[in-house]
Parts: C-alpha cells; sequence; structure tokens
C-alpha cells in the first residue's frame, strides 16, 4: 500500500523535491534567532582562537596574542601565597608562644599549620580529634601530667617523654611486685585505696594499713591527698582519669609492673615553625592551661 501525502498540510511551502513512499520533504528553513545564535558562536569561536591559547601543537599550545596563560597564573599566585606564608612563618617564629595566641592572624596561621602537622605525626597515637586511647593521653581534657602551659605543651613537644633526650622528660613509676618492693597483698591494698580516692572504689574496704603503704611508697610523687604534681608527671588519683584504664585490674597492672609510655623528641624530626604551631594548635584544643 502506498502512504498517502496531505498536501493541505504544508499550503506555502515549497518542498525540497525530495519523495519517498508518497511523503514529501517541505523546505522549512531555520528560524532566524537560531541561524544568528549559530553564527555568533562560530565568530565567538574564531576571535577565541586567535587570542587565546587554543590549539595544541607539537610544541606545546598555541599562545594567542593575548599571551595568556592560565599555568603562568597559577604559578603567581603560588609565588605570591608562598611569599606571604613565609613572612608569617618568620614571625610566627620570632613571636612568643603568648604573642602568638594573642594576634589573631598569627593564631590563624599557627592553626593551621599545627592542625595540618598533628594530623601527619600526631593523629597516629592520639586519633584524629586528639581524644586519645589507652595508653595515649587526651589532649582534649584538663588532665596533664606534665602540665598543660603553652610553655609546657612546647618543652614536651619538643623533648618528648622518656625519649632519650637529655632535656626529655623524665620520670619512671617503680614495678612495686615486680621489683619486689611490695607484696601482692600489698599491692592490691593500695589498688583499693587508689580507686577509693577517685570515687571508683569502697573507702570504707580500706585498711589503715592499706593507707600506710600509700604514704610511705606513693605519696612522695602522688601526694598524700593522691592529687599528684606535674613537676614530676605524676597523675592526679582523684579525678577517674585513667591513662590505662581505671579497672581494677589495670590499676592494679600499672602499680605492680609499672608503665613506661614513650613520646618521641620531635626537635629533629620536625623543624621549629612547625612544632611551635603544634604547641598552640594542641593548646587551643581546649584542654590547655
Amino acid at each position: 500500500m502506498t502512504a498517502q501525502h496531505d498536501d493541505t498540510a504544508g499550503q506555502g511551502v515549497g518542498t525540497t523535491g525530495h519523495e519517498w513512499d508518497g511523503i514529501k520533504e517541505y523546505n522549512n528553513p531555520l528560524p532566524r534567532w537560531w541561524l544568528w545564535t549559530l553564527y555568533a558562536t562560530l565568530i565567538w569561536g574564531l576571535g577565541y582562537w586567535i587570542v587565546m591559547p587554543s590549539w595544541p601543537t607539537f610544541w606545546g599550545y598555541t599562545k594567542g596574542f593575548l599571551g595568556y596563560s592560565q599555568r603562568s597564573v597559577v604559578t603567581e599566585e603560588l609565588a605570591a601565597a608562598q611569599a606571604s606564608k613565609a613572612a608569617l612563618g618568620d614571625a610566627v617564629l620570632q613571636a612568643s608562644l603568648q604573642e602568638i595566641e594573642g594576634n589573631p592572624q598569627l593564631l590563624e596561621f599557627a592553626l593551621a599549620a599545627g592542625g595540618a602537622a598533628f594530623g601527619d605525626n600526631c593523629a597516629t597515637c592520639h586519633g584524629t580529634g586528639a581524644e586519645g586511647t589507652v595508653g595515649y593521653p587526651n589532649l582534649n581534657d584538663d588532665d596533664w601530667l606534665w602540665g598543660g602551659t603553652l610553655d609546657d605543651i612546647h618543652h614536651t613537644i619538643l623533648f618528648g617523654i622518656r625519649s632519650g633526650h637529655d632535656e626529655g622528660r623524665e620520670n619512671d613509676m617503680p614495678a612495686f611486685l615486680s621489683d619486689e618492693i611490695l607484696t601482692p597483698e600489698e599491692v592490691a591494698g593500695v589498688t583499693n585505696y587508689v580507686l577509693a580516692l577517685s570515687g571508683a572504689g569502697d573507702i570504707a574496704a580500706v585498711t589503715d594499713d592499706d593507707v600506710t603503704v600509700y604514704v610511705d611508697n606513693c605519696s612522695a610523687c602522688h601526694g598524700e591527698d593522691g592529687a599528684g604534681d606535674p613537676t614530676l608527671g605524676a597523675p592526679d588519683l582523684t579525678d577517674g582519669i585513667w591513662l590505662y584504664g581505671g579497672t581494677p585490674e589495670a590499676v592494679r597492672r600499672s602499680i605492680a609492673r609499672s608503665r613506661r609510655g614513650v613520646m618521641p623528641a620531635w626537635q629533629n624530626r620536625l623543624d621549629a615553625l612547625t612544632v611551635k604551631s603544634l604547641a598552640v594548635y594542641v593548646h587551643a584544643l581546649g584542654g590547655g592551661e
């Protein structure tokens, strides 16, 4: 069957002369606005090709009449950023830690640099949020073994703890059971007393002998009231914050075998600007004194 075409649908419109199976192709011109848009884009493209870098060549690309290069712009911007960073870095190095915290521009720079350095070097142990874990202190609270002032933190980062550095933090708690200083029964009694000091144990179960053992062996560092001494790195036993856990077994293990955690000295691993920025960053986490 041959398809029929309604010629009335094309009244006033010429055809191209093409016909297939009774269907004619009308010669409907494109809208004027569409054609002008096409011409404008062609002209724009030609002009862009002439004045701007556009065509790749064997030697790179055409530079265009304007000689514009996004690569050179980025290079200049990076150079300017590096110069600004160097100037701020020098200012941070010259300023005291307290002056850095008092200067918004220097503080912003130090916090940014310190945060990046913390993620690269410290987060492995202290956590990305500095919340710590068993054996690695939480840097967000206000419980500091060696003090939480800016200068204290800076010193600790520089020289470490039991790091072997001459200026490192150094103080070991005896292993009272392993070193045969106390008997197992005395260790158990002191454990009960220490737990009672923090409110985690039953003070009624503590004997006078337990208190005597504590006073004779522990109070020189931790104090008779158990409040600790940051100058010796002796923790406060009354606040319920435990570096190695506050369970009876964890506390007994600390007394019996001792804990000798090590933090490296960063003085020779990081530059002075990074260490200084780290001190400011850690202090600003919320737990600095």
